[in-house]
């Protein structure tokens, strides 16, 4: 691959522009290319492209995918993105709508993808607030209540939960000791559902008081419903403390179509192993969409009473009379 990051840091390359030139027609020219802040494995574009003989610019997306350990692992990335792509918006969601791919980079250096803009921005509340929270969980509830087609990517961990142990810098080593304990055991029977995957506050875009889009489609597969909301919970936890993710959590099973599955604690033990193992710090995507005052020792804080809230949940939810457990 000839492309460097370098080559990216204000506009994609020359090569990129003219592939994507070339799928907006004869005539068409890049009038503006904006790096979009808040990845980190791959770049990403705001394009406005001027066509001929089409009143206004149009307004596109391109992701770069130029982290090759990612690529490595996962070489298909533009082919999964354009089948999750194409997957949220049957299923009604506020998703970008896919127009070309480029899979293993012949045309632009590196693989890429090309999609529609949505309106809105990030917005990252300095304390969240109960109907930010409320509608985070209905939309993400939205998602798993519609049919969809069939994907054929399906869930895995992103770690190996063998290999992790109790982490040296907790101060709550008998909860992690719990939440390792569980989630290398019996895992919850679930019924598969199309799921983000990467379901989180910078992914979700909002205007007019209302979510507009969410983005950042490329990990969506089948899986459980308790990984979006679980994923989302420990975002949210780093981000404002335990109590936001609890109420987005209630939030979310109060919705129309929500899975009750995703109350089991397990699915969030699930997620929050994936900060292992560690030490916590300050995700720069944050950083990049404006949040201030986080520090590594505060988050910390915030994910050691995150573990030991799951575990005395887990304790709890273990502990319901078998009747109720369905």
């Amino acid at each position: 691959m000839e492309s460097t990051d370098r080559d990216f840091k204000h506009e994609p390359s020359s090569r990129a522009l003219d592939w994507v030139l070339r799928q907006a027609g004869p005539g068409s020219r890049l009038v503006q290319a904006t790096r979009l802040k808040g990845g980190i494995s791959s770049v990403v574009f705001r394009l406005e492209i001027a066509i001929d003989n089409q009143a206004g610019n149009c307004l596109w997306v391109m992701r770069i995918i130029q982290n090759e350990a990612w690529i490595k692992e996962e070489p298909n990335l533009p082919l999964h993105e354009k089948a999750a792509l194409l997957a949220a918006c049957e299923a009604g969601m506020p998703a970008p709508v896919w127009i070309a791919s480029d899979p293993d980079g012949r045309e632009c250096g590196y693989p890429a993808v090309l999609m529609s803009c949505l309106p809105g921005t990030v917005i990252l509340e300095r304390q969240a607030s109960s109907a930010w929270l409320q509608a985070l969980g209905e939309a993400i509830a939205r998602l798993h209540r519609a049919p969809a087609r069939e994907m054929a990517w399906h869930y895995f961990t992103y770690v190996s939960l063998d290999a992790l142990e109790v982490p040296a810098w907790t101060e709550e080593p008998s909860a992690w000791c719990c939440i390792l304990d569980t989630v290398r055991g019996p895992r919850p029977e679930y019924t598969p559902c199309l799921i983000h995957r990467d379901y989180h506050p910078a992914n979700v875009l909002w205007a007019g008081g209302a979510i507009s889009g969410i983005v950042d489609w490329i990990n969506a597969c089948e899986g459980p419903a308790g990984i979006d909301t679980g994923h989302c919970r420990l975002n949210l936890v780093q981000l404002y403390g335990v109590q936001a993710a609890d109420d987005f959590l209630e939030a979310y099973l109060a919705a129309p179509g929500a899975s009750l599955l995703a109350a089991d604690p397990y699915w969030d033990m699930l997620c929050l192993v994936e900060v292992l193992p560690g030490p916590p710090g300050v995700y720069k995507g944050w950083e990049d969409l404006g949040v201030q005052g986080l520090t590594p020792e505060l988050i910390r804080r915030r994910l050691d009473e995150y573990a030991a809230r799951l575990a005395a949940k887990h304790k709890k939810y273990e502990e319901r009379p078998l009747e109720h457990q369905d």
